[in-house]
């Protein structure tokens, strides 16, 4: 049984900074890219970040390049999402999902994030 399990959100103020963790078990998480998605109350749920199986390539959507870093540990089977210089934009529920070939196989619960002060 595939698990994913994100962790770290919370409530932060304007410009602070947080980190979220994803782990997987049940899967050989090594071979699989792994992705950050958010869905802000009221609006869609969208990509955030992406990082292949090797962790040599990562992607950012717009709004977090320079901002954001996404990195994985494949021997801890984790993902996470360091998140700096945050704004209220950014408050969301967080979501960590497995990805092949494009398509999301395994989503987590989810974490919520506040930016508020």
């Amino acid at each position: 049984q595939v698990q994913v399990v994100e962790s770290g959100g919370g409530l932060v103020q304007p410009g602070g900074s947080l980190r979220l963790s994803c782990a997987v078990s049940g899967i050989l998480f090594s071979v699989y890219d792994m992705g950050w998605y958010r869905q802000a109350p009221g609006k869609q749920r969208e990509w955030v970040a992406s990082i292949t199986s090797t962790g040599h390539l990562r992607k950012y959507t717009d709004s977090v390049q320079g901002r954001f870093t996404i990195s994985r540990d494949n021997g801890k089977k984790t993902v996470d999402l360091q998140m700096n210089s945050l704004e209220p934009e950014d408050t969301a529920v967080y979501f960590c999902a497995v990805v092949r070939r494009g398509s999301q196989l395994h989503w987590g619960q989810g974490t919520r994030v506040t930016v508020s002060s």
